[in-house]
């Protein structure tokens, strides 16, 4: 099946890009890697769109830092992720989440802010920097808004963008001295979707704990972190198998993906506190 666009225009800065987005009448679609959407087109789940191409704006990719923060461009890719050093020093959870994405060809293509705007309940990236209270910052052409990360994901493929606007970046803490940071996930092949995954983040002021694959967005365990801050292990797993309501599918039960859950979680708090993570 091939793709159904009703156009397709090339960026030549942010600012061209927001004007063609604002003149589409709601029919823009910003292509960046190209990886969820081009695949969405050619399945026929989206169609008629005019296509805004923001990939060669250089202006939205690269790693920068503050004193505290990490700034991470849109159009960022995958690889990049992984290799880039502040990344694998200040918020390790990023740069390990992608060992798990996909394979080479689309790491390479794929952006972190495709993704997270994306937002597939069982991606990597979203669950990512849910653990990490990450910010989301995106703009119009009225200018720029920043989304707290427990405000950007909404439901099922559904994000706090609104019409009009693009998603520029992200910032993220750096990990303090001593922090962990792990992430772990089950799959039935190297580069499926997973059947159920946990980030795992330990701060001195306490845990943050994410979890993809278990329902329409990635979920903020709060009462299992509450447990954890209070070293109650099996507190934490009981609390997390009641907080999330995981879907069936030909994949694995929602009875499977509880259980899973808990025993990622089981495995993540050993990696951490095993001075592995």
């Amino acid at each position: 099946m091939k793709a159904s666009a009703g156009g397709y225009a090339r960026a030549s800065s942010l600012r061209n890009a927001l004007e063609m987005l604002a003149a589409s009448d709601g029919n823009g679609r910003v292509l960046a890697g190209g990886q969820s959407l081009v695949a969405a087109l050619n399945l026929r789940l989206s169609a008629g769109d005019v296509l805004i191409d923001i990939s060669r704006l250089s202006e939205l990719s690269g790693v920068t830092e503050t004193q505290d923060r990490l700034r991470i461009g849109a159009l960022t890719s995958h690889a990049e992720i992984g290799r880039n050093p502040l990344i694998r020093q200040s918020a390790p959870l990023l740069s390990q989440a992608v060992e798990f994405i996909a394979h080479a060809a689309i790491r390479n293509r794929g952006t972190i802010g495709g993704a997270l705007a994306h937002a597939d309940p069982a991606a990597e990236f979203p669950a990512c920097v849910l653990a990490l209270g990450a910010t989301l910052h995106v703009e119009c052409l009225n200018g720029p808004r920043d989304i707290p990360v427990e405000d950007f994901f909404q439901d099922i493929f559904e994000t706090a963008i609104e019409e009009g606007e693009i998603l520029t970046g992200l910032s993220v803490p750096k990990a303090e001295p001593g922090e962990k940071q792990v992430i772990v996930e089950v799959a039935r092949r190297s580069g499926d979707y997973a059947l159920a995954g946990v980030c795992l983040v330990k701060r001195a002021d306490g845990h943050r704990l994410s979890l993809f694959s278990v329902g329409p967005k990635p979920v903020l365990a709060e009462g299992a972190m509450t447990a954890l801050d209070q070293g109650d292990i099996d507190g934490a797993v009981q609390a997390l198998q009641a907080e999330i309501d995981p879907p069936s599918d030909t994949q694995a039960s929602a009875a499977y993906r509880r259980h899973l859950a808990g025993v990622l979680l089981r495995r993540a708090a050993a990696r951490i506190e095993g001075g592995n993570a």
